[in-house]
């Protein structure tokens, strides 16, 4: 890059100025655009969302109507939806890098907190993960051990908590990390068995996560010169994030929070160093930050497995900054897995459960989903045994595939830690990559599982080619998944229905406000992100 091309950038990023009076006006259309998005959503959850057994909705007066008319809820949400994408993407055109002037951080932020304030009163939506939460929690809460015991053997299939959860997770043994069943042993001790309260606070930790991840991704992408803005419009604003991790209430938004605000605290003193150095000595207090970032890594594993990854990434940095030679990340890798074990031993024996997860954590490839790409492989396979009259072995070349994919995903998330070491690759862009790789190689994907990648790489890659890359998958993924969280019980005919209405009512809404969205090009761009 020239020292001009530089120059270019450093006022795209750094000295991009406030929006004027024509932009705050278009900021304001695109705000309350996605807050009605979401307050749709929020209403049509009523009746198309993935509520409880013992749904209470049903005892309220005209919110039960919502229950008794599924198409008109699911069209709803669906317009809910559509508007909440619509009003992500023009927020985009606001916060894009290269523009003369931007949405500020601060303006980010309100925004965020106007289309989540609805959300946060939703019924569980998309998926049934939390009344899993909750089963398994309670399992914990009787002095019980969930990773040998489902909800069904444990609490007896009739218990309202057992209800809730999906039938073919009903009698298998928890895959969540300790300190995620912890949390959960100490919500189900203030609620007990009311799945409401339950949700809420399972919500609340989720909401905890969030804001990890909207204090981290600015602070982050400033480190690896890309526009803070962008990254928090990429990844927090994302409707991904406001619908699984708000709405649908995974525990990813903790384990991915924790991930992210570890690897920030392990880097707030370190020195900058290049290739060809200087190396500086140790600064005060910086080994105790990469002991903190550690640890505070590990805390994210001990929710969800795959936040353990970052330490590798964090490894190589620490490496690269003491000299950048094999000496020197053998080093770190024993000093960040000292920590490692230590901070997890103390989660798992602290909480009573011992290392009794590390054996369930395939639970997941019990589902045979088509969007696994290892698992569409074994089904396309068989399926091309069945035509050439060779037999049904769908099952075996779904396991052959699936083994493949435990290998490939392993094998490119080490290549992208060496890459990283030998200053070829951002170690935070590596890591997630490496994720992206090793979940979507793994034996089950759902649509979430696209954030363990989205989420680093929005405060790493800064171009435009990955951000309208990111942009279309997230849209598309966003669209396509439905708010019931289940199979609608050979009701499938309801979706071209609830589509095609959401889809007419999205449109006549976009005509409306058309002409306020900044959809028109900015007169002068500058030229090239980091």
């Amino acid at each position: 890059m020239t020292a001009e091309a530089g120059r270019r950038v450093r006022v795209s990023d750094d000295e991009a100025g406030a929006l004027n009076a024509v932009e705050r006006k278009q900021l304001d259309i695109v705000r309350r655009f996605g807050t009605v998005g979401a307050l749709l959503l929020t209403v049509g959850s009523l009746g198309a969302g993935a509520a409880p057994v013992f749904n209470p909705v049903i005892r309220l007066p005209v919110f039960n109507l919502f229950i008794r008319m599924t198409t008109v809820s699911l069209a709803i949400g669906f317009t809910g939806v559509f508007m909440i994408v619509v009003a992500w993407l023009a927020l985009g055109r606001l916060s894009r890098p290269g523009r003369e002037r931007v949405v500020s951080v601060p303006q980010m932020a309100r925004t965020l907190v106007m289309w989540i304030t609805p959300l946060v009163f939703t019924v569980p939506s998309f998926s049934r993960d939390v009344y899993s939460y909750l089963a398994q929690s309670e399992i914990v809460a009787r002095g019980m051990d969930p990773y040998t015991l489902g909800p069904a053997q444990a609490l007896g299939v009739d218990h309202p908590l057992t209800q809730g959860v999906p039938t073919i997770w009903r009698e298998t043994p928890s895959p969540y990390g300790p300190l995620f069943l912890t949390l959960g042993k100490a919500i189900n001790w203030l609620t007990g068995d009311h799945v409401v309260h339950g949700v809420a606070l399972h919500r609340l930790l989720a909401l905890i996560g969030l804001a990890m991840i909207v204090w981290s991704l600015p602070r982050l992408a400033k480190r690896f010169g890309v526009s803070p803005v962008s990254a928090l419009w990429l990844g927090a604003a994302n409707p991904l994030v406001l619908f699984h991790l708000v709405v649908g209430v995974h525990n990813e938004a903790l384990a991915i929070g924790l991930m992210l605000v570890g690897f920030e605290l392990a880097l707030t003193r370190m020195a900058k160093v290049t290739p060809d150095g200087p190396f500086p000595p140790w600064q005060r207090g910086e080994l105790a930050w990469y002991a903190i970032g550690g640890a505070v890594i590990t805390l994210g594993a001990a929710v969800k497995i795959p936040a353990a990854l970052a330490l590798g990434f964090l490894g190589v940095m620490i490496a690269r900054r003491m000299g950048g030679k094999w000496k020197h990340l053998f080093q770190v890798a024993g000093g960040l897995g000292v920590v490692f074990l230590v901070v997890l031993t103390a989660c798992s024996f602290g909480s009573g459960l011992g290392y009794g997860w590390v054996s369930t954590l395939n639970t997941a490839s019990t589902i045979k989903s088509w969007l696994a790409p290892m698992t569409a492989l074994g089904f396309g396979a068989g399926g091309l045994g069945i035509i050439m009259g060779l037999g049904n072995h769908t099952d075996a070349a779904i396991t052959v595939a699936r083994l493949f994919g435990a290998i490939i995903g392993p094998l490119i998330a080490a290549k992208l830690l060496l890459d990283s070491f030998r200053w070829k690759l951002r170690p935070l862009t590596g890591l997630g990559v490496a994720l992206g790789a090793v979940l979507v190689f793994g034996a089950a994907v759902h649509a979430w599982y696209l954030l363990w990648a989205a989420l680093p790489l929005a405060a790493a890659a800064g171009n435009t080619r990955f951000r309208t890359a990111a942009m279309v998958i997230s849209a598309g993924l966003a669209v396509v998944v439905a708010p019931t969280g289940g199979t609608f019980d050979g009701h499938i005919f309801v979706l071209p229905y609830a589509y095609l209405a959401a889809a007419i009512t999205t449109l006549a809404a976009v005509a409306v406000v058309w002409r306020h969205l900044p959809w028109p090009p900015a007169r002068r761009v500058t030229t090239g992100t980091p």
